[in-house]
């Protein structure tokens, strides 16, 4: 028990203890509220004694603020004007000393001009705005004149060989001159196949370009964009034309064109081709190159610009074209006329690029009229060569049975065909159905039936029928050697060539039975008797009963009478292939010789015994054969 009321009284006096500690922590507590509550007080009253003095303080700051912005306006405002005073002076000096520096100071003032604009309220900006406008004025006015003297300076005619410098090797004129060169023929298209490549020139040097692009954009920018065009078209569009004179491009119509003889038509036109070529590939493109970059960022005025440069040199140029394809058609005027399709089509693409601009429609409109008008007059010319080799009438006499003139025309005629092909397929319009190869195999095929019509009413003219059949085997033959030897055989095919080579050998025969039956009857027993068949086999009769030493005098004496005219007449003719004439002598010597030889072995003897023997049998087969082979030479006879 007495444990337990020890522990209680420890219990006790800890409780105690505790009680006391608390009440003590009570009182500081109070104690710091109340010390808290007095510091508040006086820091409430520090602040109100204290608010008049920050309020002056923000008042001093917020004053020295404005003093600076004031001074840092003021210091502007005299750095505008000072800026102002020196700019002037650069303008005062014009241009011409330094452009660059002079541009720099249009701009300047262009700015001291905002910066006033912007500043309100002060007395001066009104004045000085006015002063500002004034210089500038004064500067678009001197930069006016500064780009009209730089254009005019640096705008000179292009001379035609540096123009030829520019062109691929193999279409500069040998002689570096504007006569025919490289333009006449029909050459013109081979060369449009060929991988070239084009250098325009610079109009205009390169370093200047830029100057004068910044003169035009002050121009535009101070509202001047008028007499910027005006100036502009005036210097170029004369300098383009001159170029154009220089390299020989004149102004022909109709009736010049008709004046001409062929042949100075013919060159005039070669060189057109030539021309064209270098107007569009060098010069006009060349002259886009120079607006683009002048007129660079003002689209519009840009393309107006080259249109109206450009407009006058092409109209001259198309004209000529124009002139051509509405002139009287002629057979010698589809070849060239082909060469000026083609050029026309080879630039088309290059025109619709260069020409691109809403402004150049009507030149593009122009060039693909005339492309369109040289297709349907070359379309049409055709057909007239066709017909006027089917019709045609002159008297040449072809005395010797050779090929005529005009065969051999129209065969190279053909053959100039077959180095069109690819400008046959667009002038046909057969580039993509793939009958270009039928189409000129028509072409082809109604030419040479309306030549071989032509050949057989020629060859009526004959009154020797065997001299007829050898006019019609040279001609014939010439057609088809010529035909096996070209690209014509592609298109008219292996059937076309035999049917004609079997045609050469008909009238080959019928020359054979024509010129040799007669005489060879005198060589057999039945052309002894009234009524005998005539053959041209040569085969003599085994027999020779019944014929007397008269009958076969006369025989030799009518062979040599025969054979000697027969000679003297066909060894003025011609066959002008070597290969025909000697297959020709050769089918000739090989029945006249053995029915010779047959016929002099059998009744020879009975000439041989009797009285002048050579005055009947006057030749030997080896007389024959050596007489033959003189035979188609084209020689004047000299007796035997």
């Amino acid at each position: 028990m007495a444990s337990y009321a020890v522990v209680m009284e420890n219990l006790k006096e800890r409780s105690e203890f505790m009680n006391e500690s608390m009440q003590k922590s009570q009182t500081i507590t109070d104690n710091m509220i109340s010390i808290l509550g007095s510091f508040d007080h006086r820091l409430s009253a520090l602040e109100t004694a204290m608010r008049p003095t920050q309020i002056r303080t923000h008042s001093i700051r917020k004053a020295h603020e404005n003093i600076d912005k004031t001074l840092k306006v003021a210091e502007s405002i005299l750095g505008q004007f000072d800026l102002a005073r020196k700019t002037e002076a650069k303008i005062l000096r014009g241009p011409h000393e330094d452009l660059e520096s002079y541009l720099e100071a249009v701009n300047q003032l262009r700015s001291i001009v905002k910066f006033f604009s912007s500043t309100k309220g002060l007395k001066s900006s009104i004045g000085m705005i006015n002063h500002i406008s004034g210089l500038l004025a004064k500067s678009v006015l001197k930069l006016e004149e500064e780009f009209r003297q730089l254009l005019n300076l640096y705008s000179k005619p292009v001379e035609p060989d540096r123009l030829f410098d520019c062109l691929p090797q193999s279409l500069r004129p040998s002689t570096g001159s504007d006569s025919k060169g490289d333009g006449a023929g029909a050459k013109e298209h081979q060369r449009s196949l060929e991988t070239v490549v084009y250098h325009p020139p610079d109009l205009i040097p390169p370093r200047i370009l830029p100057l004068l692009h910044d003169l035009a954009q002050q121009m535009i920018q101070a509202g001047h964009q008028q007499q910027l065009y005006t100036i502009y078209n005036e210097i170029r569009s004369l300098v383009t034309e001159q170029s154009l004179k220089k390299l020989g491009v004149e102004r022909l119509g109709k009736e010049d064109v008709q004046k001409m003889q062929w042949e100075v038509l013919e060159a005039k036109i070669g060189n057109w081709i030539h021309y064209m070529r270098i107007s569009v590939r060098l010069l006009f493109a060349a002259e886009k190159k120079v607006s683009d970059q002048i007129f660079e960022g003002q689209d519009n005025l840009r393309d107006q610009c080259f249109a109206e440069v450009t407009g006058n040199s092409v109209a001259v140029l198309l004209s000529f074209g124009e002139a051509i394809a509405k002139s009287k058609r002629s057979p010698e005027k589809l070849f060239v006329l082909l060469d000026m399709y083609e050029i026309m089509r080879e630039l088309q693409s290059e025109m619709d690029n260069i020409f691109v601009s809403q402004y150049c429609s009507e030149m593009r409109e122009a060039a693909k009229l005339l492309t369109n008008r040289l297709a349907e007059t070359a379309q049409e010319t055709f057909v007239d060569f066709e017909e006027a080799v089917e019709k045609d009438a002159t008297k040449t006499a072809v005395l010797d049975g050779t090929v005529h003139p005009l065969t051999s025309y129209v065969i190279n005629y053909v053959k100039f065909l077959f180095d069109y092909q690819s400008t046959l397929k667009q002038l046909f319009g057969d580039a993509d159905d793939g009958n270009s190869k039928d189409q000129l195999g028509v072409i082809t095929t109604r030419i040479l039936q309306a030549l071989q019509s032509n050949l057989d009413g020629k060859s009526k003219q004959y009154k020797d029928p065997a001299l007829t059949q050898l006019f019609l085997m040279n001609n014939i033959h010439y057609i088809v050697r010529s035909v096996r030897r070209s690209e014509a055989k592609d298109v008219l095919g292996d059937d076309w060539v035999q049917i004609h080579r079997r045609v050469v050998q008909q009238h080959a025969n019928q020359y054979k039975r024509i010129s040799w039956s007669k005489i060879l009857q005198t060589l057999s027993v039945q052309g002894a008797s009234p009524g005998g068949n005539s053959s041209f086999t040569g085969e003599v009769v085994s027999s020779n009963t019944g014929i007397s030493r008269s009958a076969v005098k006369d025989r030799f004496k009518t062979f040599n009478m025969l054979f000697e005219e027969i000679h003297q007449r066909q060894s003025q003719w011609t066959v002008p292939d070597s290969e025909l004439r000697e297959s020709l002598r050769l089918a000739v010597a090989e029945v006249l010789l053995p029915a010779y030889r047959s016929f002099a072995k059998r009744f020879g003897p009975m000439i041989e015994g009797g009285k002048n023997p050579q005055k009947y049998i006057r030749y030997t087969p080896e007389d024959l054969e050596r007489m033959l082979a003189e035979f188609f030479e084209g020689k004047t006879w000299k007796g035997p």
